[in-house]
């Protein structure tokens, strides 16, 4: 009875120890230490931050030349026809404007007046240097032949611009763009006869707002696009005047190689409307922003610091920096959650090689292998 009770006693102190065993023999629990973040640092650098505005532009030529009558009339000829190529001086087409005539029967008739004007002086001349005559009877055939001589020019000046205002001639040689007049039309002085384009390169003209114009400059380059072509250009005039019927701001400008646009087409420019040269820049994607205040994370040996920033214009790459940072200043590119004044990273270039902030958790599975 007495060895039954030592016997069960033994093996409840075995049923203990085999229970404790366990225990004494499983590893001291490690702790995770967290893994420290690994970001990427640049200082900031100079570089020219253009930004570029996008603008509808109209083809036109360099030279063009509207074509209105001086007088009112009939048209009794026209020789061109849109399309046709012509050289300055060539005859457009005809006007009758009722004035030829009685400007031609004027200029004969003042010029039938300075012949006797002209035979008459000579005459009283030779008797003058005779002693014949009295010098005031001398006098007055000059006075006559002079005024004859007015009378005709002006007969003649008259007749000359009749018949520049009936025989309409090319002003410049190029083509006819645009010529929709008929014989026996009558025209006014405000009807439109022709349309002549001048020979050579195209211009494009668009309009801008006052705040644009003021980024803008005689020699400015630009690029203009039309069915995925591409040609540059440069501004050649800016309008000092507001246009009354749209209110803004007319420019114009020259277009290399751009025979092959079509006259009055439309096309799409790209205008310098902002640019720093020589900036101050960092990425914009390690720029921040809190409440409409921007701000940067800054690397400073081993530690985050956050600083509030003054951002200039930017682009989708750059971002001009007006205050806040040097040039000496290492700026964190890299987003990482843990980013916060204080907190512990270290630079990518400066990590151990394969280390990507699975160092602590290699060293705990090491603990527990032992």
């Amino acid at each position: 009875m007495n060895k039954g009770v030592i016997i069960g006693g033994v093996v409840v102190v075995a049923l203990g120890a085999a229970v404790a065993v366990p225990r004494l023999m499983r590893p001291k629990a490690v702790l995770e230490e967290a893994p420290v973040p690994v970001v990427e640092v640049e200082m900031p650098r100079p570089e020219d931050i253009v930004l570029y505005r996008n603008l509808v532009g109209t083809v036109e030529p360099s030279d063009v030349v509207y074509i209105y009558p001086k007088a009112a009339g009939e048209i009794t000829e026209v020789f061109v026809k849109a399309g046709d190529v012509v050289a300055e001086g060539q005859a457009i087409l005809s006007i009758d404007t009722k004035q030829v005539d009685s400007a031609r029967l004027s200029m004969e008739a003042a010029k039938t007046a300075l012949d006797n004007a002209n035979t008459n002086l000579a005459r009283q001349q030779a008797l003058f240097a005779a002693g014949d005559i009295a010098s005031a009877a001398f006098e007055q055939a000059e006075m006559q032949a002079k005024s004859a001589k007015i009378q005709y020019d002006q007969a003649k000046l008259n007749y000359d611009y009749q018949m520049e205002f009936s025989h309409i001639t090319a002003p410049i040689g190029g083509v006819v763009e645009q010529c929709d007049v008929e014989v026996h039309d009558n025209v006014a002085q405000q009807s439109l006869l022709c349309v002549i384009s001048g020979e050579g390169s195209k211009a494009v003209t668009f309009s801008v707002t006052e705040k644009v114009v003021e980024q803008l400059q005689v020699g400015a380059p630009m690029t203009i696009e039309k069915n995925g072509k591409e040609y540059q250009g440069s501004i050649t005039e800016i309008s000092s005047m507001i246009d009354a019927a749209t209110g803004l701001f007319k420019i114009k400008a020259s277009v290399e190689n751009g025979d092959a646009l079509p006259t009055g087409s439309a096309v799409s420019l790209f205008v310098i409307s902002d640019r720093a040269d020589n900036a101050m820049s960092i990425p914009v994607d390690a720029i921040y922003y809190s409440g409409g205040d921007a701000y940067v994370y800054t690397y400073d040996k081993g530690t985050v610091h956050h600083v509030a920033v003054e951002v200039g214009i930017y682009d989708s790459e750059r971002a001009q920096i007006l205050s806040g940072i040097g040039e000496d200043d290492e700026v964190i590119t890299t987003w990482s959650s843990e980013l916060s004044e204080g907190a512990k990273v270290q630079v990518a270039s400066q990590a151990p090689a394969g280390d990507n902030g699975q160092a602590a958790d290699k060293q705990t599975e090491s603990s527990y292998a032992e």
